[in-house]
């Protein structure tokens, strides 16, 4: 698969960047490494708001057996930094300057699916912040974050 000139992405908004990531077309941008890494993957992508899904396994764990919370923390930041990303126009990207993450439950290995959720609360010009929250298959809260992120142009 031939990959596209940093150009071609600036053209892009930030949500058709994602949707041409996701359908994995020849030629079109390649999905981020992280959800293939950890075992993520979209469950919804509109402006405004994406959801990823993870079924955690051992290689989740940390050495007490029970699942990382580095797992729940990089699929909220994931969560709430694409949310952020399908509001910006073509040429804007952004860096993350605040990740605060609240841990509410433990999560055993094979208990079951989890999924993130982001959202945009408020999307200015330089700064954005985004809230998600992290829940099990039965709709039990595991962790919830906020972020802040500063809006940067990418093209030239």
């Amino acid at each position: 698969m031939s990959s596209p000139d940093l150009a071609d992405i600036a053209s892009l908004t930030g949500l058709e960047q994602l949707r041409r990531a996701l359908a994995g077309e020849p030629g079109q941008l390649r999905r981020p490494g992280i959800g293939a890494l950890i075992g993520m993957d979209v469950d919804t992508l509109e402006e405004g708001r994406v959801a990823f899904t993870l079924r955690p396994g051992e290689a989740h764990t940390n050495p007490m057996g029970m699942v990382h919370g580095g797992i729940a923390a990089t699929m909220l930041d994931s969560a709430m930094g694409c949310a952020l990303l399908t509001t910006l126009e073509a040429g804007w990207g952004f860096t993350t300057l605040d990740l605060n993450v609240h841990f509410t439950r433990g999560v055993a290995p094979g208990s079951g699916l989890l999924r993130a959720d982001g959202t945009v609360v408020h999307r200015g010009r330089r700064v954005a912040t985004g809230e998600g929250r992290v829940t099990d298959e039965h709709g039990r809260l595991v962790a919830h974050a906020t972020t802040t992120c500063m809006l940067l142009p990418t093209a030239g």
